[in-house]
């Protein structure tokens, strides 16, 4: 899975408005939704990491040390709604 790397001067306001795009982005899902807790990169963390994980600051600081935490796949549908991960109902009442 290939992951976006954003560099830039951290005062820079393009670089605080993408920023600030990533963080509303996770805030509108909820970082609950976010964090694939059934996968193999969750397992893969000591108790005491996952344990770690309790809000969506934590949640933000581990999707970016660990992308393959997040859940997949994040859709944004035409309707400008947002799901993660595939139920197969859901996908087909929006055709």
């Amino acid at each position: 899975m290939k992951t976006p790397v954003v560099y830039g001067i951290p005062n820079c306001e393009t670089v605080k408005r993408s920023r600030a795009w990533l963080d509303a982005w996770l805030k509108r899902l909820g970082w609950e939704a976010l964090v694939n807790r059934k996968g193999t990169t969750w397992r893969k963390l000591g108790p005491k990491k996952q344990a770690a994980v309790k809000d969506a600051a934590s949640a933000r600081a581990l999707t970016l040390e660990q992308p393959s935490v997040i859940r997949r796949p994040v859709v944004e549908w035409p309707d400008g709604s947002i799901t993660v991960g595939f139920e197969p109902d859901d996908w087909a009442g929006r055709r």
